[in-house]
């Protein structure tokens, strides 16, 4: 009985956060990424920053250390928007 109350309250803590986030699949080709989530828009994932681009965005595309993800991937592996260049 000990032991269930230990497990429960390590999952309650957080330790069991991880276990719930989205897998993110990184593409090197945008047409990749689409096929991958037809419903969702892709994104310009940068890894180094943490953000994401949009295809409105000057970056877009832009760098080596980025890939294409699907946009609910991005937000559910808590990836955050770029607010450079919107509108």
């Amino acid at each position: 009985m000990h032991s269930l109350c230990l497990l429960t309250a390590l999952m309650v803590a957080g330790g069991m956060t991880d276990v719930l986030a989205m897998p993110l699949s990184p593409f090197r080709y945008e047409t990749q990424a689409q096929r991958h989530c037809p419903d969702d828009t892709v994104v310009w994932l940068d890894f180094r920053k943490g953000i994401y681009y949009s295809r409105k965005q000057k970056r877009y595309a832009q760098g080596s250390t980025g890939s294409f993800v699907c946009l609910g991937e991005a937000r559910g592996n808590g990836y955050r928007r770029s607010l450079l260049g919107l509108r």
